[in-house]
C-alpha cells in the first residue's frame, strides 16, 4: 500500500475493513499520514470517524488507537497539525463534545494554532449540547490562541442570547468591534432576537435602527423576529407598523411572519383580519403549514364558529399537509367547550384510527369536556383507557377529577382519587388542597377541612389567601366567628388580605353574636386596606350595638 496513490490506498483500507480484516496500529497511522499528506482532509477525518465508532477493526482499542496516534513520531509536523484539526471535526462529527474539547485543548497545549474552521464547528457544538459554560471558556482562554472570525462570535453571541445572558452577549458584540470585525445581518439578528426574548422590545428596536444605519438589510428573519417580539409583549401598533415596513421595503413576509401575525389577529377574535391575512399569504405564493392552519382553527373555535373550523380541516388534508396532534387536541377542545362532546369524541376516534396516537393532553382535554357534563362514567372510562395505552395520568388529569366530584359533593370519590393520585408518586400541591377544602366546606364537614388546612405544612405547603377564605366562609356558615376571626388574623399576620367577602361575612358572624366591638374594629380595618364596606354592614353593626346596649342598661 505504501507506493498506491491515496485514493487507492483508501480504497484497499476501506475494503479490507469492511471483510473484517483486524488492522494493526500501524497500518491506521499510515492511511491517516498518506491521506493527510496528500492534503485528503476530510476523507482522514471519515476514517477517524469509523475508529471512534469501532468500525475499525483493531487489537487496539479506539481510544487507546487515537491515543497512540496523536504521540507517535509517524507524523511529520504539518500531517501532524491536520491529524489534530481531523481528530478534532471527527470528535464533533460523532457528536462527542468533551472529547472533542479534550483534543483541542492538548492541539493548542503543544502549540498548534487550530483553524477558525475547526474551532467554530466545537463551538457549534457545545453551544448545541447545552455546554455554553464550557465554551464561554474555552473561547475566553483561546482568544489569543486559535484563529477566530466573524462566525467564532456569531456563534458564542447565539449562545448568550439562548442561555439569556445578554450582558455577556453585548461583551463580545463591543469585543469584536474591538477587534475590528465588522457585525453582519445575522448576528444584529441574533441578538434583536436575544432582546425579544428578554421582553427588552425597545433595545432591539434600536439594535435594529443602528443596523439600518450601518447600511444593512433587514431580512425576512429580523424583521419576523421585531414583530412577534412587539407582538409577545402586547404592543400591537409597533408590531402591526414593523409588518407594514417590511413589506413597504420590498421584503416579503415567510411562513413565520404570516404565522405570528395570523395568531395576533386570532387571539383578538378578530378572524375577518385573520383570514385577509391568510389570503395574502396565498396570494403572494407562500405556503402555508400546518401550523397555519392550527392557528386558524383555534381562532375560529375561540369565537365558536365550530363549523368553519372543520371546514379548514378538510381544507389541510386537500392541499397535502397531515394534521398532527395539535390540530385535533384544538378541535377537540373547542368542542368540549361548547359542550358538543358527540363531535368531540368523533374527532377522538378520528385520531386513533387516522392521526397520530392522543396523548395526555388529548386525554385531559377530553375527560375535562366529560366532567363539565357531569359525565364521570365516561371520564373514568377514559382514564381505564389511558392505563391500557400505557399513558401515565398526569397531576393535571388527576385534580380534573377531584374538581368534579368535590363540584357533585361527593368527597368520598374525591378523597379516593386524591389517594390514588399519591399513590402515583405525584404529590399534592396548594390547588390540590384548594379543591378538597372547598369541597369539604361547602358540605359544612369544617372539622375535616381543618385537619386537612393544618396537614398542609407537613407537606410544606403554605396555604394561599384562597384557602384562608374558604376557610372564613366555612366557619362563618357554621357560625363560628371566633375561628373566622382568628383565621383573618393570621391572614394578616402572613401578609395576605383577606377579601371584602371574607370581612364582610365574619361582621355578620359577630353582630349575630352581639360582638359589636369586635365587628366594629374589622369594619376599621377594612377600611384600612382599602375594602369599602357597604353601608348595610355599617348598619348592621349600628343596630347589634344599639341592641346591645339597649340589653345591658336594662
Amino acid at each position: 500500500m505504501v507506493k498506491l496513490p491515496p485514493v487507492k490506498a483508501l480504497f484497499f483500507f476501506n475494503c479490507s475493513t469492511h471483510e473484517g480484516v483486524h488492522h494493526s496500529h500501524q497500518s491506521v497511522s499510515f492511511i491517516l499520514h498518506h491521506l493527510l499528506a496528500s492534503g485528503m482532509l476530510s476523507e482522514a477525518q471519515s476514517v477517524l470517524v469509523r475508529v471512534i465508532s469501532g468500525k475499525v477493526s483493531c487489537k487496539l482499542s479506539p481510544s487507546s488507537l487515537i491515543d497512540h496516534l496523536t504521540q507517535t513520531h509517524f507524523f511529520s509536523k504539518p500531517t501532524y497539525t491536520l491529524l489534530y484539526e481531523a481528530l478534532v471535526n471527527a470528535h464533533v462529527h460523532s457528536q462527542l463534545p468533551d472529547e472533542a474539547l479534550y483534543f483541542l485543548k492538548q492541539m493548542i497545549g503543544k502549540g498548534i494554532v487550530p483553524r477558525s474552521n475547526t474551532f467554530n464547528n466545537l463551538l457549534d457544538l457545545l453551544v448545541r449540547s447545552n455546554y455554553f459554560g464550557k465554551a464561554w471558556e474555552i473561547f475566553n482562554e483561546t482568544t489569543s490562541k486559535a484563529l477566530l472570525d466573524i462566525y467564532s462570535f456569531g456563534i458564542m453571541i447565539k449562545g448568550c442570547c439562548e442561555a439569556d445572558d445578554m450582558i455577556k452577549a453585548f461583551q463580545l458584540f463591543v469585543q469584536l468591534e474591538e477587534m475590528a470585525f465588522s457585525p453582519n445581518v445575522v448576528i444584529y439578528t441574533t441578538l434583536i432576537n436575544g432582546c425579544c426574548k428578554n421582553g427588552d422590545v425597545q433595545l432591539a428596536k434600536k439594535l435594529f435602527c443602528k443596523m439600518e444605519e450601518m447600511g444593512f438589510v433587514a431580512n425576512q428573519y429580523t424583521y419576523t423576529v421585531l414583530i412577534n417580539g412587539f407582538l409577545k409583549q402586547g404592543l400591537k401598533k409597533e408590531g402591526f407598523q414593523v409588518y407594514e415596513i417590511m413589506k413597504r421595503n420590498g421584503v416579503v413576509p415567510n411562513v413565520y411572519t404570516y404565522n405570528c401575525v395570523i395568531k395576533e389577529h386570532c387571539n383578538d377574535g378578530n378572524m375577518d383580519e385573520a383570514f385577509k391575512v391568510y389570503e395574502e399569504m396565498r396570494q403572494k405564493g407562500v405556503a402555508s403549514c400546518v401550523v397555519t392552519y392550527n392557528i386558524l382553527i383555534s381562532g375560529l373555535c375561540r369565537v365558536q364558529k365550530h363549523g368553519e373550523a372543520m371546514k379548514l380541516l378538510d381544507q389541510v388534508n386537500q392541499v397535502g399537509l397531515r394534521p398532527n396532534e395539535i390540530t385535533y387536541n384544538t378541535l377537540i377542545k373547542g368542542f368540549c367547550d361548547a359542550g358538543k362532546m358527540d363531535i368531540a369524541v368523533k374527532l377522538f376516534n378520528k385520531l386513533k384510527s387516522n392521526g397520530p396516537s392522543p396523548s395526555l393532553v388529548t386525554y385531559n382535554t377530553l375527560i375535562a369536556g366529560y366532567t363539565r357534563t357531569e359525565n364521570l362514567e365516561e371520564a373514568l372510562d377514559l382514564i381505564r383507557e389511558m392505563e391500557e395505552r400505557r399513558i401515565s395520568p398526569s397531576k393535571v388529569t388527576f385534580t380534573i377529577l377531584l374538581q368534579a366530584f368535590a363540584h357533585l359533593n361527593e368527597m368520598e370519590k374525591a378523597f379516593e382519587v386524591h389517594s390514588l393520585m399519591e399513590n402515583s408518586g405525584l404529590a399534592s400541591d396548594v390547588y390540590t388542597y384548594s379543591v378538597l377544602i372547598h369541597g369539604l366546606t361547602i358540605k359544612g364537614h369544617m372539622n375535616e377541612a381543618s385537619r386537612l388546612f393544618r396537614s398542609m405544612g407537613d407537606k410544606n405547603l403554605e396555604p394561599n389567601s384562597v384557602i384562608y377564605d374558604t376557610m372564613i366562609h366555612g366557619y362563618c356558615k357554621e357560625g363560628s366567628s371566633y375561628r373566622a376571626l382568628r383565621l383573618l388574623e393570621e391572614m394578616k399576620e402572613k401578609g395576605m388580605v383577606p377579601n371584602g367577602a371574607s370581612h364582610g361575612l365574619t361582621i355578620k358572624v359577630l353582630c349575630k353574636d352581639g360582638k359589636w366591638k369586635e365587628a366594629e374594629m374589622l369594619l376599621r380595618q377594612m377600611e384600612d386596606l382599602g375594602l369599602e364596606p357597604s353601608v348595610s354592614l355599617s348598619n348592621l353593626i349600628c343596630q347589634t350595638k344599639s341592641h346591645v346596649l339597649n340589653v345591658d342598661s336594662t
